[in-house]
């Protein structure tokens, strides 16, 4: 039987797309073999590669002047690649505003003058930072859109004349964004894109040959660019199933669509804990994250009861991390209103109970 999994990530993914991964896993296409089996210089593969390209445009609207890869490594390889790949002064500005934004600066404070414009770590990482000044001369100014550990999201970027680069690992796809606002995007596919292995990023033109001497050729962006993120053999069954999940995407009516769902089933749920004295979400309001909602009883000990006592009632995987403690949900586009709503029951029967 199928329970509502609210892992962090890996996350759950569309039944649709299980069901037609599971369907193509023996015999992709007629090919008579699985996706898992194929040369990535068959052609069957490049169409997949390709597909997912485009589809990946169409849905975030990329211009002409961004490239567009997937490589591997996850989101972590490129808190060194984004150092290696736009280097023409050294110097770079963090915005601190959870745990992978800070392992990103650490990452980068070994190539060169890297500086924390602003953190909101004074508050353990329940708000975002406003107003910030950066410095003059930068390459880039480093930002995290939302922060799955904290339940953390930015409402508005911040004001540079420098290009912005966006870990936007845990929120791509989940709502409109203006991909022109951005110099680089990169975002681990493990979230809201499909299954663990692959990563996006996204570049603007300007910035692809500004690399470091010491780059690596596998850090190289212009490396995979040049051969179509088939430098070396891709992750290929994991870009097949993000090419899925695409497509699920694009036929449930695309992200317009999806960020109406997605803000509805966060209303649900914030709705419940504001209006309950017994759970509490101690986010700043206006920097609520839509996808993950960490939150907690009044103590430790109902905190873990709470959690075993979910997962008797098929809510999965909703135990905060170590840094935050209590629960987190996240629910990712392919966590459908229904699995929000039964969480809200039980969080309701588990609160007369407990009180």
């Amino acid at each position: 039987m199928r329970v509502y999994n609210f892992s962090p990530g890996p996350s759950t993914l569309p039944q649709e797309v299980l069901t037609k991964a599971q369907k193509d896993l023996l015999n992709y296409d007629n090919c008579g073999f699985s996706v898992m089996e194929m040369s990535h210089r068959s052609k069957p593969y490049k169409e997949i590669n390709q597909k997912a390209q485009d589809l990946l445009r169409e849905l975030m609207n990329i211009p002409d002047n961004y490239e567009v890869i997937f490589v591997q490594g996850g989101a972590t390889t490129q808190f060194e690649a984004v150092p290696l790949n736009i280097s023409v002064n050294k110097k770079a500005d963090y915005v601190i505003t959870g745990n992978f934004a800070k392992k990103a600066y650490k990452e980068a404070l070994k190539y060169g003058d890297i500086a924390i414009a602003a953190s909101s770590e004074d508050q353990n990482f329940t708000y975002i930072p406003k107003n910030i000044v950066f410095r003059d001369g930068i390459d880039y100014v480093h930002i995290t859109t939302n922060n799955t550990i904290f339940g953390t999201k930015y409402a508005k970027l911040p004001k540079t004349s420098a290009p912005i680069v966006a870990d936007m690992s845990s929120n791509i796809l989940s709502e409109k964004m203006d991909v022109n606002e951005f110099g680089v995007i990169y975002a681990g596919a493990q979230k809201n894109l499909g299954p663990a292995g692959v990563t996006v990023v996204i570049i603007r033109n300007d910035l692809v040959d500004k690399t470091h001497e010491l780059c690596p050729t596998m850090l190289k962006w212009s490396t995979h660019i040049k051969d179509q993120s088939l430098y070396n053999t891709p992750p290929c069954w994991s870009v097949y199933v993000m090419m899925l999940v695409l497509e699920w995407l694009k036929n449930s009516g695309g992200v317009e669509y999806i960020q109406k769902v997605n803000e509805e089933k966060a209303q649900i749920l914030y709705d419940f804990i504001d209006n309950s004295d017994f759970y509490v979400n101690k986010v700043q309001k206006e920097d609520r994250s839509i996808m993950n909602i960490p939150f907690t009883t009044p103590s430790p000990e109902l905190d873990e009861k709470f959690i075993a006592e979910a997962a008797e009632n098929g809510l999965k995987q909703l135990k905060g991390h170590r840094l935050v403690g209590g629960m987190r949900a996240s629910i990712y586009n392919a966590m459908p209103i229904e699995g929000v709503k039964k969480l809200v029951d039980f969080m309701k029967k588990f609160e007369l109970e407990n009180k």
